[in-house]
């Protein structure tokens, strides 16, 4: 990374969950076509409201969408020859997690640009919500907030129309951290075909263990910050939705994928943000470890030092084995 790298706090307070409270909570070349702000000729329900195409990798777009009360926002981060080329590319899905500042800017912030430097990929770095937990919600009193419809439904076709990309089960990866790794985990289960990798830096891939305190956590935290009251699961819980929903649950939809884990062993014992969440993040990764090599799944997994916080070591090694694993551009 440059001279810009985050610091482990900054790092942590960009991208963690919504508070010790609510833990775990916490362009145009498009397609040598049409505008991107003519994208509607695809059905993807999307409507391009705002756009920035002047940097040379990162471009921006905002949506008029029906599946969200507000116009949510997509950074796409260009490979740097994307220009002049004239290849398709493989994707990558990359989600934030959870927490008021969090949003499509938090990958920028924590040095997305320098990670994927001369890498032969597309990034795409969607809003998911400060506590929108990568789901349709049972419930809200805000308006609609289905990132899950958002995301799969709606962003995901709209990519493939506007830019050079593999639309292919082998051109596409899924990632993300803290509630962005939960999402990545269970978008690649439920939309199996969608993903031939996935990626979870410090994601619980459990909503059940521990009396269910990762799906309470989503509950809790979209009702106070994206909700107003409502809640992903329901209370008591639509159990249909959260098994669904649940990785663990779903073992067997991860064979023939590329799986990369990564937990923290030893968080700060004195901030209750740290603490609660890789606790939890690391039992849940252990179990499902466990499950994946009960089934003959093979998966890479790290256990690192230290807390709830991106690793960039840890990106550049995924990202590695996403390209290998992917289409190649």
């Amino acid at each position: 990374m440059s001279e810009h790298r985050p610091t482990r706090r900054s790092v942590l307070r960009a991208v963690g969950g919504v508070s010790a409270a609510m833990a775990l909570g916490g362009a145009s070349v498009l397609a040598a076509a049409s505008p991107a702000g003519a994208a509607g000729a695809a059905d993807d329900g999307l409507r391009v409201v705002d756009r920035r195409e002047d940097d040379p990798r990162m471009w921006y777009y905002r949506f008029a969408t029906d599946a969200i009360g507000w116009q949510p926002a997509v950074n796409v981060l260009l490979p740097d020859d994307y220009h002049s080329s004239g290849r398709t590319y493989p994707v990558l899905y990359l989600f934030h997690g959870g927490g008021t500042d969090q949003d499509f800017m938090t990958w920028d912030r924590a040095g997305i640009r320098d990670l994927t430097a001369g890498k032969p990929i597309i990034v795409v770095m969607p809003d998911g919500g400060h506590a929108g937990w990568y789901s349709n919600p049972v419930s809200s009193n805000t308006g609609p907030r289905n990132w899950e419809t958002f995301h799969i439904a709606q962003l995901l076709p709209w990519v493939e129309a506007n830019f050079r990309t593999y639309a292919e089960y082998d051109g596409r990866a899924v990632a993300g951290f803290s509630m962005g790794g939960f999402g990545a985990l269970k978008y690649a289960a439920k939309y199996y075909g969608h993903f031939a990798s996935v990626s979870a830096h410090s994601g619980p891939p459990s909503l059940r263990r521990d009396f269910g305190a990762v799906a309470h956590w989503a509950n809790v935290s979209s009702a106070a910050l994206d909700l107003a009251g409502g809640t992903i699961y329901g209370e008591p819980w639509d159990e249909a939705r959260v098994s669904a929903d649940n990785p663990i649950e779903h073992i067997e939809r991860y064979r023939d994928k590329r799986v990369f884990l990564v937990a923290g062993t030893s968080p700060n014992p004195v901030d209750p943000f740290d603490l609660l969440n890789e606790t939890e993040v690391l039992a849940g990764q252990r179990e499902f470890r466990a499950k994946l090599d009960e089934a003959g799944i093979p998966h890479e997994s790290h256990e690192q030092p230290g807390g709830h916080f991106i690793r960039p070591d840890m990106f550049t090694r995924d990202l590695d084995g996403i390209l290998d694993r992917l289409r190649k551009a």
